[in-house]
């Protein structure tokens, strides 16, 4: 509005601190990097994104004062100047996304003079005589381009006069032979270099002319020994009914809480995010249960009451307090100290393996009664996923975290010759179920996947096949109640010696009056078997004593009468 404006128009740099109230009625403190348009009082617009309200055309019915003469102003804005100001104000407008993606710098003189035909025309208006114009002198932008460049980039034989006339379609001016010098329209501030023209004959020439080809890899090379391994563990759990449900690998803090960890846990130090996608969530999981657990949580809530799922994913533990990441330079190729010192602080990334069941984990018919998940089940995934590592899983009664106490499995393996933790398995607390949401009797299993194949050895081993008949053995010993079933096999296995070819579990027996109080019947199945001559019944009988021997000495197992 010409009536508002006072003084002469102009350009500059906002001060600190400045205010302006834009069309949208809101006023907002200015930034010394925001652009604005003056006159004599201060800011009267915010230059690329929004006018001021103090200068802006009022209705016709407007009481206080009516429009009756207009500037018409047009400029060009630079766009990163542009997208900054509307991002720090957050004011995304028209004006501000058409500068931002760049706009053509000699259109603002045509733009202006059509302006004001249009008002002439269509309003009635008149308009005075004089414009004012402020041009920055500038030459236009050249690029020399190989006539065949866009021929190497694409795999096909385009030819010189294709790509000559493809450009001049875009409005560039072309000159020369084998090197093309080309100049680029005001209108296209895309195009800066010579990759961006032979995109543009590609385009032209059309995508789905170009030819596929698959590249050769080198011989020899593939899927490394880790990626084998996680996609043998996917195939496995997949092939015992488990599906994949991968999850986002951030968490909220509070979810330790719900698990039921405790203060000093080691999961509890995370890492957290400085720009997380959800403030909810700020930081990277040290657990997978956390994501598997919501989506059992929303697969039931929507009527799928029997769920098995899995989920291989890294997990993220910081190295130390405080360790914060330099900012690598950008101007030249890092040095291998500076990218030392990067990774020196990077959390420690390892694969882990989890699985969570509820509902139902065989279903009835007519072959039988059908049965429910229950911690049993998660131990034996956990057994599945180390046999495909080759690792020997020793697994015993424990209590941690989520885990119910009576129902709880630590799973460890042995490397370097020391024992090491690497999981747990087994029914949930029923106070992380409640605080959770969850099923009834919802089970889980964790484990450390790198730990695994550090401790395992997957090399295919075929199994040896005797010609000689199998003697097999039944033992039913007694023990107390709270020695581990896995003590006593373990115990048989070692006292056994060479000849046990395999030991089974196959029954657990538990009466006061027979056995007495606080006592179970554990009932084993051995096989032995010699490679080389057929077993005599007193070699398979002194296999046996050996063993029921050893597991007295150890866990005091008597033979059942």
């Amino acid at each position: 509005d010409r009536g508002s404006v006072q003084g002469a128009i102009g350009v500059r740099r906002a001060e600190e601190g400045e205010k302006l109230r834009t069309l949208d009625g809101v006023e907002r403190t200015l930034h010394a990097e925001d652009l604005v348009i003056t006159d004599e009082r201060g800011p009267i617009g915010l230059a690329g994104v929004m006018g001021g309200a103090d200068t802006e055309i009022a209705d016709h019915d407007d009481t206080e004062r009516s429009t009756s003469e207009v500037v018409v102003e047009a400029a060009h804005f630079n766009a990163v100047s542009v997208a900054r100001t509307a991002r720090r104000h957050k004011l995304s407008s028209e004006a501000s996304r058409r500068f931002e993606r760049g706009v053509d710098p000699e259109a603002a003189a045509a733009a202006a003079q059509r302006t004001v035909d249009l008002l002439v025309l269509l309003a009635g208006g008149t308009a005075e005589a004089g414009v004012t114009e402020i041009i920055a002198p500038f030459a236009p932008r050249t690029i020399t381009i190989p006539a065949d460049h866009p021929d190497k980039v694409a795999g096909v034989t385009y030819g010189r006069e294709t790509v000559v006339r493809r450009l001049q379609e875009i409005g560039c001016d072309v000159y020369g032979q084998d090197e093309l010098i080309v100049t680029v329209p005001s209108w296209r501030p895309d195009l800066t270099d010579a990759n961006d023209l032979a995109e543009e004959v590609i385009r032209l020439e059309g995508y789905e002319n170009l030819p596929s080809t698959l590249p050769k890899p080198h011989a020899g090379r593939g899927l490394t020994h880790r990626q084998r391994l996680h996609r043998r563990i996917g195939r496995a759990l997949a092939g015992s009914g488990y599906v994949e449900a991968p999850n986002y690998p951030f968490v909220a803090e509070q979810v330790f809480d719900q698990l039921g960890l405790d203060a000093d846990d080691p999961a509890r130090r995370v890492v957290k995010l400085a720009n997380p996608l959800n403030d909810e969530e700020p930081a990277l999981r040290t657990t997978l249960l956390p994501g598997l657990l919501g989506a059992l949580r929303r697969n039931d809530g929507r009527g799928s009451h029997d769920l098995a799922l899995f989920e291989t994913g890294l997990v993220f533990h910081p190295r130390e307090a405080g360790a914060v990441a330099g900012h690598l330079p950008v101007d030249r190729r890092p040095t291998d100290e500076e990218i030392a010192r990067l990774d020196a602080v990077l959390p420690e990334q390892p694969r882990h393996v989890a699985v969570v069941l509820t509902g139902a984990r065989e279903q009835a018919g007519w072959w039988g009664k059908g049965r429910p998940a229950d911690w049993a089940d998660a131990v034996e995934a956990a057994r599945t996923v180390a046999r495909e590592a080759g690792a020997e899983l020793i697994v015993r009664k424990a209590q941690y975290g989520p885990w119910h106490p009576g129902r709880c499995a630590e799973l460890a393996v042995v490397t370097d010759g020391a024992e090491r933790v690497v999981g747990h398995a087994g029914e949930l607390h029923p106070r992380v179920l409640k605080a959770l949401g969850l099923p009834e009797r919802t089970c889980a299993m964790e484990l450390d996947v790198d730990a695994l194949e550090r401790a395992g050895d997957d090399t295919p081993q075929a199994p040896g096949i005797s010609t000689f008949p199998v003697a097999t053995q039944d033992v039913a010993l007694v023990v107390d109640k709270p020695v581990p079933a896995a003590e006593v096999e373990a115990a048989l296995r070692e006292g056994a010696g060479e000849l046990l070819e395999s030991i089974r579990l196959f029954d657990v027996y538990e009466n006061p009056e027979q056995l007495g109080e606080g006592r179970k019947s554990l009932a084993y199945a051995l096989r032995f078997r010699a490679g080389d001559r057929t077993l005599t019944v007193d070699e398979a009988s002194a296999a046996r004593d050996a063993a029921v021997a050893l597991a007295n000495e150890r866990t005091g197992a008597e033979l059942r009468g």
